[in-house]
């Protein structure tokens, strides 16, 4: 039997395949995606940011919860800049890295 053919018959049936929607806070697509939530502040002035951390293993911590207190206009710059920075350390990551060659020396001749 070939190896498309097996691949088709138990690519469903897997044991790691979850099939349910994805319980993350703030992702409403269910998307393996950045995710940034804006909720209103508990005391009604300025907004809770809620983004997650770089590199964080543990579920229960890997949420950071910021807390803007500015005007409308400085408000959505912060967030904005949020969402932005994720995106250039995700483009700067792809970026490729150059080489140095060296220079060779002609040889003396004697």
């Amino acid at each position: 039997m070939s190896a498309h053919l097996q691949w088709m018959v138990v690519r469903n049936c897997s044991s790691f395949l979850i099939k349910r929607k994805n319980t993350e806070p703030n992702n409403l697509k269910a998307r393996n995606s950045f995710t940034v939530g804006v909720e209103p502040a508990a005391d009604s002035r300025g907004v809770v940011v809620m983004k997650r951390r770089s590199s964080q293993r543990k579920p229960a911590t890997s949420y950071v919860r910021t807390t803007i207190n500015k005007n409308a206009r400085a408000t959505l710059s912060s967030i904005r800049h949020t969402i932005l920075k994720n995106k250039a350390s995700a483009l700067h990551s792809r970026k490729p890295v150059m080489v140095n060659r060296k220079r060779t020396r002609p040889t003396k001749s004697s």
